[in-house]
């Protein structure tokens, strides 16, 4: 799987269901992609779209995910922190992950790779997931040493368009959702974990159990 940033639900999902991750970071062509530095957060105006700005000169079709520079224009460190205050600061998990996440989301992570394993990782603790993860190149004949089956996600789950693996969007507490459209899926896992916590891993199984 290619190194999202703040992964959407239904990416988690599919990985839990095979209990390991590995970020490929040799992965090309991320233009087309736009979910690795992009993530949706649902604050009181409605869905927000969230970008991590990069130096232009790596965001090219060539470079690969290792090598990819975040730009720091536009104070967007400030604006990120403030959209996540807005639409989680008074859900029932912020105040537990609040300084966790704050320290990545203003870090000084000069590459995106980093920045996007470390809310990774907060995410994993947090939530207690059950999730090994690896940082490498995908094994060319990746699949089935050993009875392990690899599940590629690379383009699969993006934002551009909906993803066609068979997970189903079970509805979670949304402390947006009462009083407008209802549910809103395909979310950042950061929405998840805002809304429910430890017991988001409940969501995450109900949803992979049509998978494979």
């Amino acid at each position: 799987m290619g190194g999202m940033c703040a992964a959407s639900v239904r990416c988690y999902a599919a990985a839990l269901k095979h209990g390991s991750l590995l970020i490929d970071l040799d992965e090309r062509r991320l233009p087309l992609r736009h979910s690795h530095h992009r993530y949706r957060i649902d604050g009181p105006n409605g869905v927000q779209t969230l970008t991590v700005p990069l130096v232009g000169s790596t965001n090219n079709m060539l470079t690969p995910l290792r090598d990819v520079l975040i730009s720091e224009h536009g104070d967007w460190r400030r604006l990120h922190w403030g959209a996540l205050f807005s639409a989680y600061g008074r859900s029932p998990y912020f105040d537990y992950v609040a300084d966790d996440l704050s320290r990545v989301i203003n870090g000084q992570q000069r590459y995106l790779h980093d920045f996007n394993s470390q809310l990774h990782q907060v995410v994993v603790d947090f939530m207690d997931l059950p999730l090994e993860t690896s940082y490498g190149a995908v094994p060319r004949n990746s699949g089935d040493e050993d009875g392990m089956v690899m599940v590629d996600l690379r383009g699969r789950i993006a934002m551009k368009k909906p993803d066609a693996l068979p997970l189903a969007d079970v509805p979670y507490y949304q402390m947006w959702a009462r009083g407008r459209e209802g549910f809103v899926p395909g979310l950042s896992i950061l929405d998840l974990m805002m809304n429910m916590g430890r017991e988001g891993i409940i969501t995450l199984i109900e949803m992979a159990a049509a998978m494979p």
